[in-house]
């Protein structure tokens, strides 16, 4: 019997690259997703094997997700994991934020959950056993100034996270729904939050905390892991 699968949305860089890291080391088949292909090279390139493949993805178009995804399963097989990490953000007051912004945020952090998810639920079902893990931001907990438009995309994607763990509720899916602080990855370069980076948290730790609380144990699932700065 072959590894377990585990896809990752946004693995080119921060918290799924980290992510991705982690799941090879532990001996999953990880597939690398994200929109640039050289980035997704270059953390399959640091892996200690070769147990990964990769697949150019832009999680906002339906059609390029359901294309993919087919294409994984045809290739690889079912997805026992699925972790939607793929995510934008533009941090402005509303009165400066223009559509492009504002659709994106939309598009990517929600949408694109969503679509993701849709792909791979009917096989979980079928099987009745799978996980989906939902990378979603404490920002998808309380509003805050210059995020209005990304902390409703992130409220969206609470609101879908606890929809689907009560669509699954008696079955063995496990859904998990986790509320992370402010990392120090690429997502931040260029807003204030960057130049405050002795408080923003080490994605290798995040990763690693992550794994430790959604791997399968008997008895016993956790829907929701806060993890914030301090």
């Amino acid at each position: 019997m072959g590894s377990k699968v585990v896809a990752i949305t946004g693995a080119g860089s921060g918290l799924g690259a980290s992510l991705a890291v982690q799941y090879n080391k532990i001996g999953y088949h990880v597939i690398l997703l994200g929109r640039t292909l050289e980035k997704l090279k270059l953390v399959g390139a640091s892996f200690l094997n070769e147990n990964y493949s990769i697949y150019t993805l832009d999680v906002s178009k339906y059609k390029e997700v359901n294309e993919v995804f087919e294409k994984i399963v045809n290739i690889e097989g079912d997805i026992d994991i699925l972790v939607n990490n793929a995510g934008v953000g533009y941090f402005e007051l509303l009165e400066n934020l223009d559509v492009e912004q504002m659709d994106k945020m939309i598009n990517i952090n929600l949408k694109g959950t969503i679509y993701c998810t849709q792909q791979v639920f009917t096989a979980m079902k079928k099987k009745n056993q799978g996980s989906i893990i939902n990378i979603i931001s404490t920002a998808g907990l309380e509003g805050k100034v210059n995020e209005t438009v990304y902390c409703a995309s992130k409220f969206g994607v609470k609101g879908f996270t606890e929809s689907i763990l009560k669509e699954t509720k008696d079955t063995n899916i496990h859904i998990h729904g986790i509320y992370i602080g402010g990392m120090g990855t690429p997502f931040w370069v260029g807003t204030e939050q960057e130049t405050q980076s002795d408080h923003l948290m080490n994605p290798d730790d995040v990763a690693e905390i992550i794994i430790a609380n959604t791997i399968l144990r008997d008895k016993l699932s956790i829907p929701e892991v806060i993890i914030r700065n301090y």
